[in-house]
């Protein structure tokens, strides 16, 4: 390869921005492995998923099938993908604001917007609307069933939250909410009411597109 072209030199020229995904993988990766140059083994990466997005989801044991990735490489991998999601989380506590969510939507469909399994979160809030802390309640078919209101409202205590929201994927892409996605959300208004601890707002999330319960008018 024309040393300017490759990605380290390319990226002292022209800046780390200039590299496209595969670039920045290889100079993640640093080196290839016989037979296969360091882009060659990114591109194998990148096959893994469908979607940019989705690498996220990328297990160890994935990576460290593809030849000339050990488990040392693998982990570097996994430590820049999550330090990217900390990043994330930290600029939308930060700038969060329930009439502008657009940090959190961001935030919430890189972390599960293209997920193959529905994930159901709760972001808890003070009475400023700052996030406080926010957990993984259920992974799976959602259904008033098994989303258990004592389950979120347990953890709202917990966090001594002022008020909770609301975030869920739809792994379709499609985030129109279900019939089920209603009466889940009117069953966890109604505790709300009981606790005291008002639900500002359901996202359903998906393909990096949204649909707000508050913006449509569909919680009281």
């Amino acid at each position: 390869m024309n040393e300017n072209e490759r990605p380290r030199e390319k990226a002292l020229r022209l800046g780390i921005e200039s590299l496209s995904n595969r670039e920045l993988l290889a100079l993640l990766l640093r080196s290839g492995v016989a037979g296969f140059s360091a882009l060659e083994v990114a591109d194998q990466i990148l096959l893994l998923r469908n979607h940019l997005g989705l690498l996220q989801n990328v297990t160890l044991q994935e990576l460290t099938k593809i030849k000339g990735i050990s488990h040392v490489k693998a982990l570097e991998i996994l430590a820049c993908m999550e330090l990217s999601r900390r990043v994330s989380y930290d600029s939308m506590c930060e700038e969060f604001q329930v009439d502008r969510p657009k940090k959190l939507i961001e935030w919430m469909n890189k972390k599960i917007g293209f997920s193959d399994q529905e994930h159901f979160f709760v972001l808890f809030l003070n009475q400023k609307n700052k996030i406080i802390g926010h957990k993984l309640l259920f992974v799976g078919l959602l259904d008033s069933c098994n989303i258990g209101a004592k389950e979120v409202f347990k953890e709202a205590i917990r966090y001594n939250s002022a008020k909770i929201l609301l975030v869920h994927n739809h792994p379709s892409g499609s985030v129109e909410p279900s019939v089920e996605d209603q009466r889940v959300t009117m069953h966890l208004q109604d505790v709300a009411d009981i606790c005291k601890i008002p639900i500002l707002d359901h996202i359903i999330v998906g393909n990096n597109h949204y649909f707000s319960f508050r913006e449509h008018q569909l919680l009281t």
